[in-house]
Parts: C-alpha cells; sequence; structure tokens
C-alpha cells in the first residue's frame, strides 16, 4: 500500500516510529522543514518512480498518497 510505503519512508527520514504517522499528519507536525520535504520527495520518486513537483498544497501526508496514487 501506498501510505505504509511513504510513512515508513518519512519515519526512516525523521527517526521516528511508522505508526506515529497517520494520513492526516502534516508535515509540519512532524517537524519537516522545506529542505527535509526536497529530500523526501526525491526518495518517493525512487521509490515509485515518476515526478512530483513541490507545491505548497503538499501539506499532509494524505496529498502525497493521492499524488503518487494518480500518478500509478
Amino acid at each position: 500500500m501506498i501510505f505504509n510505503t511513504i510513512a515508513e519512508l518519512i519515519a526512516e527520514h525523521i527517526e521516528c516510529d511508522p505508526s506515529e504517522i497517520k494520513m492526516e499528519t502534516t508535515f509540519e507536525s512532524l517537524g519537516i522543514d522545506s529542505l527535509d520535504t526536497v529530500e523526501l520527495i526525491m526518495s518517493f520518486e525512487d521509490t515509485f518512480g515518476g515526478t512530483i513537483e513541490m507545491s505548497p498544497d503538499l501539506k499532509t501526508v494524505q496529498d502525497i498518497v493521492n499524488l503518487i496514487d494518480a500518478q500509478a
């Protein structure tokens, strides 16, 4: 499932338990800044293929899941 993979990648990046990450979790609440976001997006692109454009609309884990799901 896309969500589980994304949660694991984020958890690995910020060193937390993946179970702490929910669909509605915001990147801000996880302490993820713009540099972290760029690094995570590159990781998502490597994992799922495709290209993800940086956007101020990408605020939650759900936003990334929806974007990757739409590209699949």
